[in-house]
């Protein structure tokens, strides 16, 4: 895929991402009313709070494609570990309060609710979630773009939320028609609270990703081990002391820093042939990982690497 291509796939998955927050905000909240629900006022709220964060989402896909400048000298990448800490903090914090209004509501003795209706808002907003999640993580691996597989994340943690508000209704509408009626009105807040317990991983998980590319953590030690073995591949025959390497992930890059500690019999005849060893070296990760952005340096002198 070319990057042009690349980056109008991912805009548009943002694009599509972003109708569909406000037609389920929309819903949520009508329903929410009808229901007097406060699951789905919830999800509602939920919603909106991805609509805001998409907003920002786009703006920072467009400044992640820009080149580095004189303001920022390694390009704009780091934006988008920035934003996506910033999006599962607000998830969090979102989950903790409704959580507590649930405890709340729940040992006051529930909440009435018209369950009727909310079965048909849980499966009206189930399905089209996990619509979305399956269409952009598909669109995520396709274009290589963190953004839109946090967005992915997002419609999953949302689809999650709508998938448990339908059992939930379900389970509701039964106690109504039976002998334990009086227990119906438990069903909600206990709902509010087990989908903010189902909840909690995603952003959880963000936040700790995002963290580790903030800070310049390496990435996943799987994504460090593929980088070594195709790295000592594509040097292979050549005499070396040893092969450094640093790798750290912001954004949709890969940053692989390499110092080539020359053999004792290593020699060239010309730059050229350090520039082909580089190529070779790059085209070795690109080939597998294309947002790979890579430094080799020569050294003879071990102290240079550390």
């Amino acid at each position: 895929m070319g990057e042009k291509s690349r980056v109008q796939n991912e805009q548009q998955a943002l694009r599509y991402g972003l109708f569909g927050i406000i037609g389920f905000v929309i819903l949520a909240l009508a329903f929410a009313l009808l229901t007097n629900s406060d699951a789905i006022l919830f999800d509602g709220i939920y919603s909106l709070i991805a609509f805001c964060v998409t907003l920002l989402t786009m703006k920072v896909a467009k400044l992640a494609e820009r080149p580095d400048d004189e303001r920022f000298h390694f390009g704009y990448t780091a934006m988008e570990p920035t934003l996506n800490l910033f999006k599962a903090l607000i998830i969090l914090v979102a989950c903790v309060y409704a959580g507590t209004e649930a405890t709340k509501r729940l040992l006051a003795g529930g909440n009435p609710t018209e369950y009727g209706l909310a079965v048909v808002y849980g499966v009206i907003s189930t399905i089209g979630c996990f619509t979305v999640a399956w269409l952009m993580a598909r669109t995520g691996k396709r274009t290589h773009s963190d953004l839109v597989a946090v967005e992915a994340k997002t419609w999953l943690v949302d689809g999650l939320l709508s998938c448990g508000v339908l059992l939930g209704f379900i389970c509701a509408w039964w106690l109504e028609r039976s002998p334990w009626a009086q227990y119906a009105p438990l069903v909600d807040p206990i709902l509010l609270i087990t989908i903010v317990t189902l909840a909690l991983p995603v952003p959880l998980g963000i936040l700790k990703d995002s963290l580790r590319e903030i800070m310049w953590m390496a990435p996943a030690e799987p994504v460090v081990d593929e980088i070594e073995q195709r790295l000592l591949a594509s040097l292979e025959g050549l005499d070396y002391a040893k092969i450094e390497f640093r790798v750290t992930k912001r954004g949709r890059n890969t940053y692989v820093l390499i110092h080539f500690i020359v053999g004792e019999t290593f020699s060239i005849s010309s730059f050229d042939e350090l520039d082909a060893i580089r190529h070779r070296s790059e085209q070795a990760l690109k080939s597998w990982k294309p947002e790979i952005v890579m430094d080799m340096l020569f050294v003879k002198d071990p102290e240079l690497a550390l």
